[in-house]
Parts: structure tokens; sequence; C-alpha cells
């Protein structure tokens, strides 16, 4: 990591200093310096609800067939067989491409959800190397779930979860796919295990009506009424999606102190509806659930589907996913300001030139600076091309 950094002035006059990974008042004596005249400084984005296994998706995916026609469909057919045909090496691959596309991007935080059932134990160091060598942050958990093996599966998730020691730039929460594919049990485990590491869950909720009609079916209103009632709404957890919420709900989740995540992109190519009642919330940040972690995209996303949904809250999400990851870093809020994370990007004309993350230049004048982006992606192509012949035979 780089000591002490100092960027700028840019465009704007505008400079920071950076050391210790965070924005300082003065660099000490001796910092190095980043020059940016041409460009504008900006916070990093932060991506507050995603999939790094997804990464290979991108590669030539064959399409499901026979087609899906619900969304429970889309996951059997689909990502229900992507994550069980992962390996070690094509998770790491997918990581890997995710990370590096997400930097160049000026994407500087992954709130990462993961599932690879026949690769729990170990998953999550694969992710957290991944992003320590490239110079990701990231929040990461295994997603629990007894959908393929049971309570044993579940069990053995939510101990994964337990393995990850927080680190710089790498921290840990607990996981669970959604409530229609855990039991009661599991969610009591889940929430007693955020409480007992000091950290907070991260969950789908209601991101279609089948969790909805799951819940209910259990004797409760709905998804989040459930997680509360089994003691799993522990301050400041992440709730992705949203979608078949109210807005009593979103202000129960207000209320509970968790942070809701609206996927826009994901939930229209889902068909699963439009996350309306989010606007609702005091602190809805915004995720892509797998898809590429470009910000800019995903807001352009929200803010064209806002406007067909009469929406009028779109604005703020990208400023919300700071405060999340601050909150969960230990760092200040307002984004360069002393305290704040030390993850910046400089864009020149629109494009992303810079970009820093804890104090460390991860990418230099429009490439990655530790990694080759070639190597990466033939890496990437080469396990793809494995991976779905692996998914065509289960």
């Amino acid at each position: 990591m780089t000591d002490a950094l100092v960027i700028g002035p840019d465009a704007t006059g505008r400079q920071l200093c950076l050391a210790g990974g965070r924005v300082v008042a003065e660099a000490p004596a001796g910092a190095a310096r980043l020059p940016c005249r041409d460009g504008r400084i900006a916070p990093g984005a932060v991506c507050a609800h995603t999939h790094l296994y997804s990464g290979l998706a991108a590669h030539g995916m064959p399409a499901a067939e026979p087609s899906p026609a619900t969304f429970l469909e889309i996951l059997q057919r689909v990502w229900w067989r992507l994550d069980r045909a992962l390996d070690e090496a094509s998770l790491a691959a997918a990581a890997a491409d995710y990370v590096a596309r997400a930097l160049l991007a000026g994407t500087t935080t992954l709130v990462d959800h993961h599932e690879s059932p026949c690769v729990i134990e170990g998953s999550l160091a694969i992710l957290a190397r991944c992003c320590e060598a490239l110079g990701m942050r990231a929040l990461l958990c295994y997603g629990a779930t007894e959908r393929n093996f049971g309570r044993d599966e579940a069990l053995r998730g939510l101990a994964e979860c337990a393995t990850l020691a927080d680190g710089r730039l790498v921290r840990g929460l607990i996981g669970l796919h959604a409530g229609f594919t855990v039991s009661d049990q599991t969610i009591r485990d889940a929430g007693a295990l955020a409480r007992s590491r000091g950290t907070v869950l991260h969950v789908h909720v209601a991101e279609d009506r089948a969790d909805v009609e799951d819940a209910k079916a259990r004797g409760h209103r709905g998804p989040l009424e459930r997680l509360q009632a089994l003691g799993a709404l522990v301050p400041g957890t992440i709730l992705a999606h949203g979608v078949h919420l109210d807005e009593a709900q979103v202000g129960l989740a207000d209320t509970a102190g968790c942070w809701l995540v609206h996927n826009p992109r994901s939930n229209e190519g889902n068909r699963v509806g439009y996350a309306k009642a989010l606007a609702a919330g005091r602190r809805v940040a915004l995720g892509t659930d797998g898809w590429a972690a470009d910000m800019a995209a995903e807001q352009a996303a929200l803010d064209r589907l806002g406007r067909l949904h009469g929406d009028p809250a779109t604005g703020g999400r990208l400023a919300a996913g700071y405060r999340l990851a601050a909150e969960r870093f230990g760092a200040g809020e307002d984004p360069l300001t002393p305290g704040a994370l030390g993850d910046l990007v400089v864009r020149e004309k629109g494009t992303v030139r810079h970009v820093i993350v804890e104090g460390r230049q991860v990418v230099r004048d429009g490439m990655l600076a530790g990694a080759s982006f070639d190597a990466i992606e033939a890496e990437a192509r080469a396990q793809a091309s494995r991976l779905w012949t692996r998914m065509a035979a289960l």
C-alpha cells in the first residue's frame, strides 16, 4: 500500500491528500504525487450487491433450453446450474474478470453474495485473494442455503462465512441466499452468528413474489417480517432487491437500521418488477446483482426505469452505497473529506483515467496497475468454455 499520496490539483482546482488508506487534511512530507490537471477527482463507486461467481456469464454462456418462463425457472435452469458447475479454477477466473472490469469502470467497492454448492469450503478465500491482488475493496459472504443438500449445506455455508478474517480491503458478512431456500433455524443461526462476529447479514429479500408467498405460507406477512421474527434483522444488514416490499415494510427496514439495495437492470431482465416502494427508504443503495459493476450504466438504467414507473427518488443511491461501505470499514461517511475512505477515481472527458483504493493506485492511465487485463480475460474465456460443458451435463 502506498503510505501517502497527493492527488491533483484537478481541472476544478481540487487536491486531495491520502495517508494510511484514508483522506487526510495534509499529506506527510515526501508523499508521492499524482497530477491530474485535465481530470476530475470523484469518490470511487460502490456496487452494493453483486455476484462475482457470475463473472464468466459474459463469455458465451449458452441460453437455457427450454427458455425459462418464470423467475424460479431462471434460477433453476440458469444460475443454480451455473453455481453448481463451478470449481476452484472457474471461480477464480470469474472473480478476476469481474473485479478487473469493475475497477476499470471506476468501481472501488463490491458487496458480494456468493454461492458455489460444490466448492463451499475455501470459496471466500479465493474471492478475497482476487480482490486483494487487484486492489478491490470488498464485503464478502457465502449465501447459506438448503436448496441442494439440506440443512448440512446451510451449516457449511455459515461456517464458511466465519472463516473470513477482516483486513484492510476485505471484510466478512454473514450470507443467506433467500428466505424461501432456508429453514427457520438457519435464519436464527445466521442472525446469532452475525451478532457474535460483530457483523451483519446480506440476503435477498422479496426479489420475486415466490419469496413473499413462501413467507406467508410459514405464517409471516412477508420475508422481511420473518427475518425480524427470527432475530436476523441485525442493524446494518443488507437486504437485496425488495421489489415486492410495500412502503410500510421499507419503513420497517429503515427502523431496523438496515440497507436496501436496488438492482434495476437485473430486476428488468428477470421480469420481477420495479422496486418502487424503495423510494420511501432512507438507506437505499445501488447494486447490479451480477451484471457488470459499471455503476454509471446502472444509474442510467435506474433513471430510465424510474421515469417509466413514475419514481421520483432515483438519485442519491450511489452516495448511499458509499455510506454503506464507510459504515462497514469504520470510515467517515462524507467522501472527499478527512477521515473518508481513500478510494478515488480520476476521470478525463468522462473516461476513467486513474483509480485509487485504500491509497493505492490500482488503475493507471486506463490500465490495471498490477495485472494484465488481457491475461485475465484469456483465462476467463478458457475457464468459461469448460464451465459451459459442465453445466450442460447437470
